[in-house]
C-alpha cells in the first residue's frame, strides 16, 4: 500500500497559520450578519455516537439574546465528533427539581452513575489475557451562574473504580474520589455589543475540542481527561464564529491519591469555528503545542506542535454528508526531528426512512516511524484525544500508525433506541513500528503490516429521559502482524453491558 509523508517544516506551518487566520477574518467580514442560504435554524443535532445530547430547552436558558448570526448550527453526522455544550450533559434544571416556584436558573446541577460489566477475551493490549469485571463511574456537577455575573463557578467530582479485576488497574479505569472540574469564570454576556458572549476560566477543566480525535473529555473510559490552567473563549456553539485558547498542564491521575498537575508538561492551544456557510461547510482550524520539559535522565524532552483543520457539512438536499480532518506534526522528540502527519475522511448517505439509516464509509491514516535508528520521529502522536468509537470498540487501535478504513451504518427505529455498526480493517503504516496501543513489534519488518479485521454492534436503548442502556460486543480477527509477533494469536471479543442514571 501506498506510503504517504508529509513534511511540514515550522516556516511554512507558520504561513498557514495566517492564512487560516486570515480566511477567518475575511469570512466574518463578509457574512457575519447574514444568513447563510439553504440554512435551516431548526435542523436538528444528531445523538451523539457515545452519549446523550444536552437538552436543547436547558442548555439555550444560559445563551445571549439571539441575533441574526447565532442561532442553533448543524453538527456532524459522523459518530462521536460532536463537542457537548459548555456544562456537562448530564446537568438537570433544578427548578423542576424544587416545584417551588422559585426561579433557580443560577444553580446548576447534575448527578449521574454508570455502572459496566465488561467481558474480555484475548485483549491484546493485556498481553492476550481476558477478563471479567465490573467498572463504575459516578460524577456529580455543582456550577454557579447569573447570580454573581461576571463571575461565575463551577466543580465537578468524579469516582472510577473497578471491581473483580484480573487485569493490573491503570488509571484508565481506577480514579478514586476526585475533582474533575474546579474553576473559577469570569462572564459577560456581551462585552462588544454583537450578542457574541466572551469567558475566561482559571482552574481544573475537562472539555472537548474540535471533533474530539485529539482533545477529549473522555466518554467510553472510566476516566477522564482534565487539565489546570486557563482557557479564553470568545463566542459559543450558537456564535457564527467562534475562537478558544487555553494553556494548559495535563493532570496526571493517579488510582487512589489525589490527581495533580504535571509541572513537567504544558499544553496549549487556540482552536476556531467558522459556522457562517453551514449547513453546506464547517471549517475548524487548530493548532496545538506539546512541551515536555523532563526531568528524569531516562525521559527525552519533546515539543511537538499540531496544526490542522476539521471540516464537515452537506452536499446540498442530496442526503450525501462528508467528515474529515488533516493535521500535521513537528517539533522534536529527543535528539530526533518530529515530523508526522494524520487524517480521517468520510462520505454518508442518510436515507428518507422513518428509521432514519445512514451509511458511511470511513478512511482513518497517521503516520508511523520508518526507522528508529535515522534521526526522524515519524510517529503520529494523537495527543489527548479519544479512541474508543474512532478507532474499533475493541479499544486496541488509536490514530498512530494505522491505516484505517472502515464502513458504519446507523439506525434509529424509534426516538428511544439507537443501533450502529462498524466493518473496520487494520494496516500498520509503517511495519517497522509498532501496532501503537499494544507494544508488539518488529523493528526488521519482516511480520507484514495486515493488523486484521474488526466487527462492532452497538445498541443503546433510553429507557427514560434519566436512564439508558447500552450495549455492544466487538469481534477483532486477527491478521498477520499479531500472528508473526505474538505467541498467542487469537480472535479477540469484547462484550459490555452499561446502565447510566442520571438525576
Amino acid at each position: 500500500m501506498t506510503r504517504i509523508r508529509a513534511a511540514l517544516p515550522q516556516r511554512s506551518a507558520a504561513v498557514l497559520v495566517v492564512a487560516l487566520a486570515a480566511s477567518l477574518a475575511w469570512a466574518q467580514a463578509e457574512t457575519s450578519n447574514d444568513v447563510s442560504p439553504g440554512h435551516d435554524a431548526d435542523a436538528a443535532t444528531p445523538v451523539s455516537a457515545t452519549e446523550q445530547p444536552v437538552d436543547d430547552a436547558e442548555a439555550k436558558k444560559d445563551q445571549p439574546p439571539a441575533t441574526a448570526s447565532r442561532r442553533k448550527y448543524p453538527s456532524s453526522k459522523s459518530p462521536a465528533t460532536n463537542r457537548f455544550g459548555d456544562r456537562p450533559n448530564y446537568f438537570t434544571d433544578v427548578s423542576k427539581l424544587m416545584d417551588d416556584g422559585e426561579d433557580w436558573s443560577w444553580f446548576d446541577l447534575g448527578v449521574e452513575h454508570r455502572t459496566r460489566f465488561e467481558l474480555r477475551d484475548d485483549f491484546y493490549n493485556a498481553g492476550g489475557d481476558s477478563d471479567r469485571r465490573f467498572l463504575m463511574r459516578s460524577r456529580a456537577y455543582l456550577g454557579v451562574r447569573k447570580v454573581m455575573d461576571p463571575l461565575r463557578f463551577g466543580f465537578e467530582f468524579q469516582d472510577s473504580r473497578a471491581f473483580g479485576n484480573d487485569f493490573p488497574e491503570t488509571t484508565g479505569d481506577v480514579n478514586e474520589h476526585e475533582l474533575l472540574q474546579a474553576f473559577g469564570e469570569l462572564y459577560f454576556e456581551d462585552p462588544l455589543g454583537d450578542g457574541e458572549p466572551l469567558s475566561f476560566r482559571v482552574g481544573r477543566m475537562s472539555f472537548d475540542a474540535v471533533d474530539r480525535r485529539l482533545v477529549a473529555r473522555n466518554r467510553f473510559r472510566n476516566s477522564t481527561n482534565s487539565f489546570d490552567g486557563f482557557r479564553l473563549r470568545i463566542g459559543d456553539e450558537q456564535s457564527v464564529w467562534e475562537i478558544d485558547t487555553f494553556a494548559f498542564q495535563p493532570v496526571e491521575r493517579r488510582e487512589r491519591q489525589f490527581d495533580h498537575g504535571d509541572d513537567e508538561r504544558w499544553f496549549y492551544g487556540i482552536t476556531g469555528y467558522w459556522r457562517g456557510w453551514s449547513p453546506n461547510i464547517t471549517l475548524e482550524p487548530y493548532y496545538f503545542i506539546l512541551d515536555e520539559d523532563r526531568k528524569g535522565r531516562t525521559r527525552q524532552d519533546r515539543e511537538i506542535h499540531t496544526l490542522g483543520v476539521h471540516g464537515f457539512g452537506l452536499f446540498g438536499d442530496s442526503g450525501f454528508d462528508y467528515d474529515f480532518d488533516v493535521a500535521g506534526q513537528f517539533g522534536e522528540v529527543g535528539s530526533d526531528n518530529h515530523c508526522a502527519f494524520a487524517a480521517h475522511a468520510e462520505v454518508g448517505y442518510s436515507f428518507d426512512h422513518a428509521w432514519k439509516p445512514r451509511l458511511a464509509a470511513m478512511f482513518d491514516y497517521a503516520t508511523g516511524d520508518e526507522n528508529p535508528n535515522d534521526g526522524s520521529s515519524e510517529r503520529f502522536d494523537r495527543l489527548f484525544g479519544a479512541a474508543h468509537n474512532f478507532y474499533g470498540h475493541s479499544d486496541q487501535f488509536i490514530w498512530s500508525n494505522t491505516i484505517n478504513p472502515a464502513l458504519y451504518l446507523s439506525l434509529k427505529p424509534t426516538n428511544q433506541l439507537h443501533v450502529e455498526g462498524f466493518y473496520r480493517a487494520y494496516w500498520l503504516e509503517s511495519d517497522r513500528d509498532s501496532w501503537a496501543s499494544t507494544g508488539l513489534v518488529d523493528r526488521d519488518g519482516r511480520s507484514g503490516n495486515f493488523v486484521g479485521q474488526e466487527l462492532d454492534v452497538r445498541v443503546r436503548y433510553k429507557i427514560d429521559p434519566r436512564a439508558l442502556l447500552d450495549i455492544g460486543y466487538a469481534h477483532f480477527f486477527p491478521g498477520d502482524v499479531p500472528r508473526n509477533t505474538s505467541a498467542d494469536a487469537d480472535d479477540s471479543d469484547f462484550f459490555y453491558v452499561a446502565m447510566t442514571l442520571s438525576l
